[in-house]
């Protein structure tokens, strides 16, 4: 396997690493909702506490996609420069 293909695989790991936890998290908000539908019957009202609790896990939701998201660009973008530094000690080494 070269370096470049090991590279490439390595970031194809982090990236199913890093969707697999987004999907997890997405996952316990599901499972949180519904227990908040079974707990909290819906009785029409658009501000009561299930109302609430409903409006602050969609919140908590946008947070853990913001962050995950956030998170994969920092490392792409470490692993880039890390890459473009690399390849670059690789094309003056060669001369």
């Amino acid at each position: 396997m070269s370096p470049t293909q090991a590279k490439e695989d390595g970031a194809t790991r982090l990236i199913d690493t890093i969707e697999r936890a987004e999907n997890a998290s997405l996952e316990a908000v599901r499972n949180f909702l519904d227990t908040v539908d079974s707990v909290f019957p819906h009785l029409g009202s658009d501000e009561g506490p299930r109302r609430k609790i409903i409006d602050s896990a969609f919140k908590m939701t946008e947070q853990l996609v913001s962050t995950s998201t956030g998170l994969a660009k920092n490392i792409l973008d470490v692993t880039a420069k890390a890459l473009s530094d690399s390849d670059q000690k690789s094309s003056s080494a060669e001369k």
